[in-house]
This record gives C-alpha cells, sequence and structure tokens, in this order.
C-alpha cells in the first residue's frame, strides 16, 4: 500500500501580460516515489497534461529562483512568502503559470509529514533485487 497526498490549487495561466486562464492544477505526491511531486494541468478543451519533477525543486522555488531547463521556478517576491511563477518548457513552447504560495506549502507540508524531505529511501523492491543480482552474480 502506497501513501499519497493530493491537492487542487488554482492557477493563472499567463497568456500575455493582457491574458491569463485560471484553471484547476491537481498536486499529486505518491510515497513510492518521494522524490516527485506531479502537477496535472486542466487547460480548457485541452487533454489534462501532467509534469512531474522534484520535490525539492518545488520547495526552493518558493524562496528563490530554482531550475533548469524546461522547469523554472521563482517567487514573485523573494522577500516574503507571495504568489510563485512556474515556467514549463517543450522545445521553443513556454508556458507561464502563477499561483499563490500558501497552498504550496501547504501541500509540501503534507509530503513531508507522510516522507520527510531527507529521509527518503529507495522502494523495498528494488533493493531486493539488488541484492538477489549481488548474491547470484558468478565470483570472479
Amino acid at each position: 500500500m502506497t501513501d499519497t497526498v493530493q491537492a487542487e490549487v488554482i492557477m493563472s495561466f499567463l497568456v500575455s501580460e493582457e491574458l491569463a486562464f485560471r484553471i484547476p492544477v491537481q498536486l499529486d505526491f505518491d510515497s513510492a516515489d518521494p522524490y516527485a511531486v506531479r502537477l496535472t494541468f486542466n487547460l480548457p478543451g485541452d487533454t489534462p497534461v501532467t509534469w512531474a519533477f522534484s520535490r525539492e525543486l518545488l520547495l526552493d522555488g518558493l524562496s528563490r529562483p530554482s531550475g533548469e531547463g524546461d522547469v523554472r521556478i521563482a517567487p514573485s517576491f523573494p522577500e516574503h512568502l507571495s504568489d510563485v511563477f512556474i515556467s514549463l518548457q517543450v522545445g521553443a513552447e513556454r508556458a507561464v503559470f502563477r499561483v499563490s504560495a500558501p497552498p504550496l506549502v501547504a501541500f509540501l507540508d503534507r509530503t513531508d509529514r507522510l516522507v520527510p524531505l531527507g529521509e527518503e529511501e529507495v522502494c523495498d523492491t528494488l533493493e531486493a533485487v539488488l541484492d538477489r543480482i549481488l548474491t547470484e552474480a558468478p565470483a570472479g
């Protein structure tokens, strides 16, 4: 049995400086994959899109610009807890979302109570497979 944490937040999808859409976004954390969080974006008229990235990246992005490559997260005002910008990029296409920080903090707090940051472990199944491979390996 795995334990999960889920929450729904409303984010603003920033199309341009003048245009933004409010959309529901599902946040998911599964203790079987304790390093990752998943955000499922429900854009109007499109099928839901899920992005998975580091739980630590989301935490770091609350207080300072974080991330390289496809996922970047930054606070609107690093001096105090306010809004957070999440930028997702595929090739030349980029989508920017704005979300209030407190619901993200509450979600991350719940994940930390389930699996504390820094105390993530490799699942037992992987450890058992590795042990079997190592014990059955021919000496030589």
